[in-house]
């Protein structure tokens, strides 16, 4: 089964869908930081060195499964050729 059939069979449960938009952000964030990457032509191993880390943590973070300072996403994002800003909008979904 490929991952669209997957998600698609998935979603059809609500609680499932409402789960998977809560981390919403989350997947783009980290859709973000690996289109960088492959923009950049960097392999992980290539954005370790350059920023001085290990590969390992480069996997880590790209997988969601760590939580960077501001420090290392303004490092990952300038070996890559980009600077990040933090942008705040409004979440009107939980009004009243």
């Amino acid at each position: 089964m490929s991952l669209k059939a997957l998600k698609q069979k998935a979603f059809q449960n609500k609680t499932v869908r409402n789960e998977y938009d809560k981390l919403a952000g989350e997947f783009e964030y980290i859709e973000q930081l690996i289109s960088m990457r492959a923009h950049a032509g960097l392999t992980q191993d290539d954005l370790a060195k350059r920023i001085g880390t290990a590969k390992s943590n480069i996997s880590r973070l790209e997988g969601g499964r760590g939580n960077p300072s501001w420090s290392t996403l303004r490092k990952y994002a300038s070996a890559c050729g980009y600077r990040i800003k933090l942008e705040a909008n409004e979440d009107t979904s939980s009004r009243p």
